[in-house]
């Protein structure tokens, strides 16, 4: 059997994950001294609704080599033997280096054994892993084997698009992400600037002034972008305010051609920290560039 294995930033929601039968080892937070796990010991909305509050942005680490090994030791006690790990990008975390030394601690202390451990760095944050993941549950329903769910993913994962912008340029700004210029221009100006990954890290790609504007953008590059062989579901992510979500998927039901699953869920704490609030977000798979 095949286990899916994703760490807590790939922001996928419980109904899921409790679906497909995902494995999530959550990333460690430390909040004003105090430690948590990512969708464990803390919620996202009590998270968003303690964030204002903040003197300082929360600490985000990786989780341990051990809290994989303990998942995939645990999953092979109900019989599964084959175990995908799909991780966050490795050029923002050290979660997929952490999932690494995990597989080859196993395979040091299980020498002989038919268990096979694939860990993917996705090149994505947030709902772009959760994107890949949850395709790769799709595809497993379907009958793919582990080394076609392997191909797919190494293959496809450069492609799973990503649109970030947010209402409040200051998590941002603290956690590196845009100068402190940018951020005193953005909030004067009331400029969102549109992110997006390249070379595994965040980018900005756009600034339009004002949510409608923000809205806009993204349906307008759905449309052209989107590869509708792969791109049977989208995901629409959001911070604290589900109300911009739902009036993003409203814009892609009524001006695009789009006629798969849109999903609204929610950041989670580790994704939070950098997003901070009024934070919206879309995902999908661009067609092939030659």
């Amino acid at each position: 059997m095949i286990k899916l294995i994703a760490d807590s930033t790939c922001d996928l929601s419980q109904e899921i994950v409790e679906r497909y039968n995902i494995g999530l080892v959550p990333l460690n937070i430390e909040i004003e001294g105090v430690n948590y796990r990512d969708k464990v010991d803390i919620t996202s909305d009590q998270f968003f609704e303690r964030l204002p509050a903040m003197k300082e942005l929360p600490k985000t680490g990786a989780p341990s080599p051990d809290a994989y090994l303990t998942l995939i030791e645990e999953a092979m006690v109900e019989g599964y033997t084959d175990f995908l790990c799909i991780c966050m990008s490795s050029g923002t975390s050290a979660t997929y280096q952490a999932a690494e030394i995990a597989r080859d601690s196993f395979y040091e202390t299980h020498e002989e054994t038919d268990v096979k451990i694939q860990v993917i760095d996705s090149w994505s944050m947030s709902h772009g892993s959760g994107w890949l993941i949850l395709k790769s549950a799709q595809l497993l329903e379907e009958g793919y084997t582990f080394e076609e769910l392997v191909a797919f993913n190494e293959t496809h994962k450069r492609r799973v698009k990503h649109f970030l912008c947010v209402d409040d340029l200051h998590n941002l700004t603290k956690s590196g992400r845009i100068s402190n210029a940018g951020a005193f221009i953005g909030s004067l100006l009331h400029v969102k600037p549109i992110m997006s990954m390249k070379d595994t890290k965040g980018a900005i790609v756009a600034k339009v002034r004002g949510t409608n504007k923000a809205l806009k953008y993204y349906v307008d590059e759905f449309q052209k972008r989107y590869d509708p062989e792969w791109t049977n579901f989208i995901i629409i992510g959001y911070s604290n305010d589900q109300s911009i979500a739902k009036e993003l998927k409203d814009r892609i039901m009524m001006k695009t051609s789009f006629l798969g699953d849109i999903f609204i869920m929610q950041m989670g704490v580790a994704v939070g920290t950098h997003v901070g609030l009024g934070g919206v977000s879309l995902f999908f798979m661009e067609k092939q560039t030659m």
